[in-house]
Order: C-alpha cells, then structure tokens, then sequence
C-alpha cells in the first residue's frame, strides 16, 4: 500500500499510512482456507453384521414460501437400514451429536461412521464426541460423493419419492411425510441391492435373535394416511 501510494505521488511515510490504515479499520486479517489431512480412499464393502459402519450425509431443499431447510440423514451399511431423517432450517455439528446419541440410544453404537469433509463432520465437537465413544470417523476424499455411495442411493430416493414429489408449506409437513416414508422404506420398500426385500426383514432373516432394534412405526406418521391427505 505504501509504495503503492507513493508511485501516484504522495510522499507519505510507512507510519503515516499504517496509522490511517488502521484508523480507517482496513487492517483485517485474511481468513486462511482450513488445510484438510490427506485422505485415504478405502473401498465401499458391504459390512457383515449391523453396526459395523453408519453413513450420514446432508440433503438441502425449501418449501413452498422459500424457507430453505436442511435434512440430516443417516444408515446403516450392512442393510441399508435408514436410521434417521431430521429436517430444520439450521443443524450443526452439535446438533449432530444429540441426534446420534439418539440413534446410539435404541440402536447401539457402530465401529465406524462414513462422513464427507463438511463443516459439521471436521469440527473439534465431531472428533471429541467420536473419540471419547471409541468411533471412527472415515472421511471419504473431497469432490468424491461416490465413495459414501450408499447414503448417496439413500439420498436419491428420498429426493425422488419425498422432496421432489409433495411441495411443502411447513417444516412440520414435511417432517410427518419424512418420517412415514422412513419407516415405509425400512419396512416395506423391495431393494433390489438386498434381493428384492425391505432393509429390516434382510436383518432379521439373517441376523435372526441377534438383529438390531429397530424404528417403531408411530401411528401419527402413516404414509398412505399422509400422502392422501397430501393429494387431496
């Protein structure tokens, strides 16, 4: 700046021009890019047994008076089993963790939880919560959706079934059908990856006594009741 200045003629100091740059509040420090660690591309196995690994990932959409909101997803690899949807406007990295202390609640605590490089995934909250539990994080390379291609197949059919076929005037609507639509998906939904039968039956024909508990159908979300009501 000072030479800058004084190549168009003026003959003011470096003193002179850092006090007024200063005064002026122009002294802002530039925010640095935070450098991610290496990641190792490691395959996408189907685990043997329940709990083995999670997937989580973030869907974005908006309702019908433009609110944007987020949709916080996750299963469980070894049967495509969708553990949670939870929809608000806004959900961090706290946020995250209340709702897999939730999920771990009735579930059980997996080895290891598949994530991309979000915000909410790096933080020093996600680290601390996944150290003192004894969990993994295994972070998939930047830029490279596919290698979480499971919760990615996941997402594709919630667009597809829920978001992109109702319009959504609240976020309560949107949750009800959400949550009908999950337990639809885990229980009655044919998925061809699993020989044409629902994630939970999958578990229990092979895990048997040993499968793991599972979302109880609540009475207020039925999906044939709310999707009626929603095209009516």
């Amino acid at each position: 700046m000072h030479y800058r200045l004084r190549n168009i003629g003026h003959k003011w100091n470096h003193k002179r021009v850092y006090r007024i740059y200063t005064e002026m509040g122009l002294n802002l420090r530039r925010k640095s890019k935070r450098r991610l660690p290496q990641r190792i591309q490691e395959p996408l196995l189907q685990p043997i047994v329940a709990n083995e690994t999670w997937s989580m990932d973030f869907m974005h959409d908006v309702l019908s008076n433009k609110i944007k909101f987020r949709s916080f997803n996750v299963i469980d690899d070894y049967n495509r089993e969708g553990l949670n949807l939870t929809l608000d406007t806004s959900i961090n990295s706290r946020r995250v963790i209340r709702e897999l202390d939730k999920i771990i609640a009735w579930r059980g605590s997996p080895s290891r939880i598949r994530v991309d490089n979000g915000p909410e995934y790096i933080s020093q909250a996600m680290a601390d919560w996944a150290s003192e539990r004894g969990i993994i994080l295994q972070f998939i390379e930047p830029g490279s959706p596919y290698q979480n291609g499971y919760v990615e197949r996941f997402n594709k059919s919630y667009r597809e079934e829920v978001l992109d076929a109702y319009s959504f005037k609240t976020l309560k609507q949107a949750d009800a059908l959400s949550q009908a639509w999950l337990w639809m998906y885990n229980n009655e939904r044919p998925h061809k990856s699993l020989g044409y039968i629902p994630p939970v039956e999958f578990a229990q024909q092979r895990l048997r006594s040993s499968a793991p508990s599972t979302l109880l159908l609540d009475q207020e979300y039925q999906w044939k009741s709310l999707v009626l009501s929603a095209t009516n």
